[in-house]
């Protein structure tokens, strides 16, 4: 499960890239965006302030979730749709991020999101 707290090689992430302020993208538009970053290794993830979207609630992405990242319109991308992200295990508190219960779910969540490659 670890590669899911890790960014893929391919989606354009560089070491001490500050990702906060960006605007994230899933399939079907706009979910929000960073609003904190963690790069902690084998722990890497965004908290998404999502409230233009879903009142009042940040979600926790796994960084190996993310897709691919704009640098010059500042844009993450992210995989799955916005429903796929909007019933993702909620996220309330910052102590979740210490929760080793909560991250497992999380991550098992995101991997669960992955396509097989096709034959």
């Amino acid at each position: 499960m670890s590669g899911v707290w890790t960014y893929a090689q391919d989606s354009g992430y560089t070491s001490r890239q500050t990702l906060v302020g960006c605007t994230v993208e899933a399939a079907g538009g706009t979910i929000g965006h960073v609003d904190r970053q963690q790069d902690q290794p084998g722990m890497q993830h965004l908290v998404v302030d999502t409230s233009m979207w879903m009142f009042g609630r940040s979600i926790l992405i796994p960084a190996g979730a993310v897709a691919g990242i704009d640098t010059e319109t500042r844009t993450v991308k992210v995989s799955g749709t916005r429903e796929e992200i909007k019933a993702a295990p909620r996220f309330t508190t910052d102590s979740e991020m210490a929760d080793h219960r909560y991250l497992s779910a999380v991550g098992n969540y995101y991997l669960s999101l992955r396509r097989p490659l096709a034959p």
